[in-house]
């Protein structure tokens, strides 16, 4: 097999998480930017890191990076390419174009000139001048930064947060890959029982319960590269084999999911029995402030709801003085909140978080909050 390189993208915050899942997977991490992770992998590697990647967003093949202050430039460096490599004679491709703060500034324009070269190109290699496009699809991605061009090919197709587990949904849905980073970024593992209080559809609850059970986030669904003739289908089989065997339905696994919406719990219900984790997940219908914890060394991770899109910002203060009041009656209890809400943190003092993290959920600027409660004995 041979050598290329793949970039992971990521909401801005989760380059580390990203980068810790792709060492995971043994490969080698060249660089990490905003945003974006770049690593050394084979063919098997897109595979592996489609199914297995829970925060990044998208798995891009990098094919080429260069200068390029003019037209001409990008025409000629992107012809140069082999594109025949990847992409067959009836390949279905599309070009997108995103260029910042580069001599280059039309992204139409600079999206027909990528375009042209790729068919020259394609059209000498296999001697045609017109292309059927009845094959699988490779949508060409064109980043142009400061006159640096970077040219890829998107491995996934739908971004990596869409499951396929989500039949129902809630207002405001957090995406599933920065719920699966909130998990791995506490200190909750199997054996100590997670809380979410605000559990919506249920995405942090079965995120950490696919987490903790190993269970590959990929296998649920279908990739852009499972068509493309340079991975075989064979490999794909051989990969998801292992990811089925690697499950670990023995994991000691205990998640309470409340929420004081019913139809929001009868939405998660549905979708953790479509992860295949609902016999781990307890969930029920209970209003945040007669929640009681009702056992030692527990965590709490929550998605509470703020004015900048649900919720009352009155409720909420009631709601902040009951999770501190929760947090001073047990110090071996455990909080990460993600919230947009800056009042929370003068609410719970004179309590510290312990950290603080600035991530997004989606475009709106977050702070995920974290309090260390004691730590379990060792056994």
């Amino acid at each position: 097999m041979s050598k290329i390189e793949l970039i992971a993208t990521a909401t801005f915050g989760l380059e580390s998480v990203v980068k810790r899942e792709i060492e995971k997977l043994g490969y080698k991490v060249i660089k990490t930017e905003d945003a974006k992770i770049t690593y050394l992998a084979d063919e098997r590697g897109i595979v592996r890191s489609n199914l297995h990647l829970r925060c990044a967003d998208r798995v891009l093949l990098k094919m080429a990076e260069f200068k390029a202050e003019t037209s001409e430039d990008l025409f000629q460096q992107t012809k140069a390419v082999d594109w025949e490599q990847w992409i067959p004679a009836d390949g279905k491709f599309t070009v997108n174009c995103t260029t910042v703060k580069s001599k280059l500034r039309s992204e139409p324009a600079c999206q027909k000139t990528v375009k042209k070269a790729i068919v020259e190109k394609l059209g000498e290699v296999y001697m045609m001048d017109h292309f059927p496009e009845t094959g699988a699809e490779y949508t060409v991605k064109v980043t142009i930064l400061k006159d640096r061009a970077t040219l890829t090919i998107d491995t996934s197709g739908a971004g990596l947060h869409k499951r396929g587990y989500r039949v129902k949904n809630v207002a405001a849905p957090m995406k599933e890959t920065l719920a699966a980073a909130l998990v791995q970024l506490s200190f909750w593992k199997k054996g100590r029982l997670l809380l979410d209080p605000f559990c919506g559809s249920g995405t942090i609850a079965i995120e950490a319960a696919m987490y903790e059970r190993n269970i590959a986030p990929g296998l649920g669904r279908e990739f852009a590269s499972q068509g493309w003739n340079a991975i075989s289908e064979e490999m794909w089989k051989e990969a998801r084999k292992k990811a089925y065997e690697a499950i670990d339905y023995d994991a000691d696994v205990r998640i309470l999911a409340s929420d004081i919406d019913k139809k929001a719990v009868a939405a998660a219900q549905e979708n953790a029995e479509e992860a295949g984790v609902d016999d781990c997940i307890e969930f029920s219908v209970r209003d945040f402030n007669k929640l009681s914890v009702p056992e030692k060394y527990s965590v709490i991770i929550c998605n509470p709801p703020y004015g900048e899109r649900i919720g009352d910002k009155e409720q909420m203060k009631v709601s902040y003085a009951h999770m501190k009041k929760l947090l001073e009656a047990d110090p071996t209890l455990s909080a990460y909140i993600i919230t947009a809400d800056k009042d929370i943190e003068e609410a719970i003092k004179p309590r510290e978080p312990d950290r603080r993290r600035k991530l997004y959920n989606g475009r709106l600027e977050t702070c995920f909050y974290q309090y260390y409660g004691e730590r379990p004995p060792r056994t």
